[in-house]
């Protein structure tokens, strides 16, 4: 038996009533979970000969129509085809970038019937020590690391990004190494007022580091400045006292 009916089977045994219902709609949940797997396989990148990486977070976007009726069940729809996707992934030898989550959006521009599903691969975050992302710390930090919707606070001397337990930041991608990069932070002159000048240096990791789109092994870091590590994109941004001592 295939996994989209399995999907549909597990499905049918959940729904009665108004549930059944609402999945009489024009868009069919096993469609969703069809257009999710080729989502997937479209979007895979190699690894090595037996693994590739594939997106991690999916939004499906319903017409408003389509949106009111399954909204409802849109959690216990979301947990079943985050299943599908597993399975679909431990066939095919697919490794996530983080937790796999599925979400749904009413688009106003859809008809009834027609949906996208929108993919992206957003590694988890995990700083060594929790009281480095208070929000105090990030408020009076001169500098702001900003990696898949977490501010990171950067102080002297800096810190190093890296899979392993050892780096000060852990980013649970694939394509990172234990001690992939290492960012360095120097203090201005407080007296002349001078901002603080930060670099990125490449810890010999086996996929490199890119700023801007270049290939670097070691590179000065402007406001606004992207760094990518593996498939993790990150960015630079110095905070103005102006700004009220925050973001």
């Amino acid at each position: 038996m295939g996994i989209l009916q399995r999907f549909e089977n597990r499905l049918e045994q959940m729904v009665s009533g108004a549930f059944a219902k609402a999945f009489r709609s024009a868009v069919q949940p096993v469609e969703v979970a069809a257009a999710l797997q080729r989502e997937v396989d479209n979007s895979a990148q190699i690894l090595s000969r037996n693994r590739r990486l594939v997106p991690n977070q999916f939004h499906v976007e319903l017409s408003p129509q389509d949106y009111q009726r399954l909204a409802p069940y849109s959690s216990t729809l979301s947990d079943e085809l985050v299943e599908m996707l597993r399975d679909h992934a431990h066939e095919q030898s697919y490794v996530f970038t983080g937790p796999v989550s599925i979400s749904f959006d009413e688009k106003d521009d859809l008809s009834t019937g027609r949906f996208h599903v929108r993919s992206s691969a957003l590694a988890s975050v995990t700083p060594a020590s929790d009281s480095a992302v208070t929000d105090t710390a990030v408020r009076r930090a001169d500098v702001i690391l900003e990696v898949n919707g977490m501010k990171h606070p950067l102080d002297p001397p800096g810190i190093v990004i890296g899979r392993g337990n050892e780096a000060d930041l852990r980013i649970n991608d694939p394509g990172v190494s234990r001690r992939h990069a290492e960012v360095r932070i120097y203090p201005g002159d407080p007296i002349a007022g001078g901002a603080p000048q930060v670099s990125v240096v490449d810890l010999g990791s086996t996929n490199g580091v890119l700023v801007n789109g270049h290939k670097v092994s070691q590179a000065t870091l402007d406001d606004g400045a992207q760094i990518k590590i593996g498939n993790t994109t990150m960015s630079i941004r110095f905070v103005s006292r102006g700004e009220g001592g925050g973001v």
